[in-house]
């Protein structure tokens, strides 16, 4: 089966399409600027590349211009739409609606409808993607909604409920949800591959760190906690995102500065984390150049991510008891040796162990950076989200 994947953003529509069969990636692409000036950007496989200015006014453009690329008789790696067999859709905000990927249907839209509150940014852009998808391709395709949230649901009361009233909590579906749980599921399952051992016998610290960064603990395979809460703002600084701050934070700045919700969200999701910190950057390789010239801004954005990070993983030791294995992953956690060597720095009583001469050659592939010695292993494991969607979409629709 050839199953094509989308992550649809507000003014951007990214796809890949596997083939299934193969264990294999065809091909990628991304429009951009959609509403805009309209850019299309697309790779195959075999290293053939275009890029390509067009009118895109709204997301069934962007899909009709992306499925005539993969189509293309020149670029294309599939001869029609029809050779497409189901689609895996990315979606921000489950709720408590989904625990496990599931097939597209009038129901499933309207409970991503319902969370649009808890994910204002992700959850329309996602629908947006859906329709389009249902305008362009045939009525009998499958579609499959793939929610960050579904890993998490197997937290337990403990670690999801806030110290609200309940009244107001079952009126609003206000609890912890967490987020990035397509990538956590993979980098643990990929962990316990390394391991030897199944998934539903591990214990695994994952380390999601990239612009937008979470930590989950995985218990025997579930996760049982993770850092963001609600929304994604929650948990470890982020590159424009605050992470923990005092929840009356909000309200002073209402206050004191006569900001307006709107507002406060804008400045929490987009001013503060590692740009705010610094002053110069969310994007922490700018930010490490500036702390070598001496800016202490710069060194304390980079001080603070670390803290935080290695505060976490020692409160999910607590938690879990033991770890088999911490794995970093992202775009930080994957490249940035010295983040790895600074949280795990100091931790070797835990039974945390690194070798730096094997943190510092990683080269892109999944390896073990621990020494020999270490009572917990610890990988760098690339994450693969779309691989995750593709394999939950053929899961969900091989028979259809």
């Amino acid at each position: 089966m050839i199953i094509m994947v989308i992550n649809s953003g507000s003014s951007s529509l990214k796809y890949k399409l596997f083939d299934m069969r193969r264990k294999l990636a065809l091909a990628k692409g991304a429009c951009e600027r959609i509403g805009i000036d309209g850019v299309m950007k697309y790779q195959t496989h075999t290293g053939l590349k275009k890029e390509t200015q067009l009118p895109l006014p709204d997301h069934k453009a962007a899909l009709t211009a992306a499925i005539a690329q993969v189509t293309d008789s020149a670029y294309g790696v599939v001869r029609n739409i029809n050779e497409i067999g189901a689609i895996g859709h990315r979606v921000g905000h489950g709720g408590v609606y989904f625990s496990d990927s599931t097939l597209i249907d009038d129901a499933v839209i309207m409970g991503i409808r319902k969370c649009i509150p808890l994910a204002p940014l992700h959850n329309p852009a996602a629908l947006m993607g859906i329709e389009a998808c249902r305008a362009v391709f045939c009525a009998g395709t499958p579609q499959v909604a793939v929610c960050d949230t579904a890993f998490h649901q197997t937290l337990p009361p403990r670690a999801y409920t806030y110290s609200l009233p309940r009244a107001l909590c079952k009126k609003h579906g206000i609890r912890r949800y967490g987020f990035h749980g397509t990538s956590h599921k993979y980098v643990g399952q990929q962990a316990a591959r390394l391991l030897g051992k199944p998934f539903e016998e591990c214990n695994i610290i994952s380390c999601h760190l990239g612009n937008g960064s979470s930590i989950t603990a995985i218990e025997r395979g579930k996760s049982i906690d993770n850092t963001m809460g609600i929304t994604s703002l929650q948990g470890v600084v982020m590159g424009t995102r605050c992470g923990d701050i005092d929840p009356a934070l909000p309200t002073f700045l209402m206050r004191e500065e006569g900001m307006s919700a709107d507002e406060v969200d804008r400045v929490l999701y987009t001013e503060t984390g590692l740009l705010g910190l610094s002053g110069v950057s969310p994007d922490l390789r700018d930010i490490e150049i500036s702390a070598a010239q001496g800016d202490a801004d710069a060194q304390n954005a980079i001080d603070t991510l670390v803290y935080q990070v290695k505060k976490y993983i020692g409160a999910y030791l607590a938690v879990l008891g033991y770890a088999d294995a911490i794995v970093f992953t992202a775009g930080i956690g994957e490249n940035s040796a010295m983040i790895r060597l600074r949280t795990l720095g100091g931790l070797e009583r835990l039974g945390i162990l690194l070798d730096e001469e094997k943190n510092n050659a990683y080269a892109g592939q999944a390896a073990d950076i621990a020494a020999a010695a270490s009572a917990v292993r610890v990988y760098i494991i690339p994450t693969d989200e779309e691989w995750m969607i593709a394999c939950d979409t053929e899961r969900l629709t091989a028979g259809s």
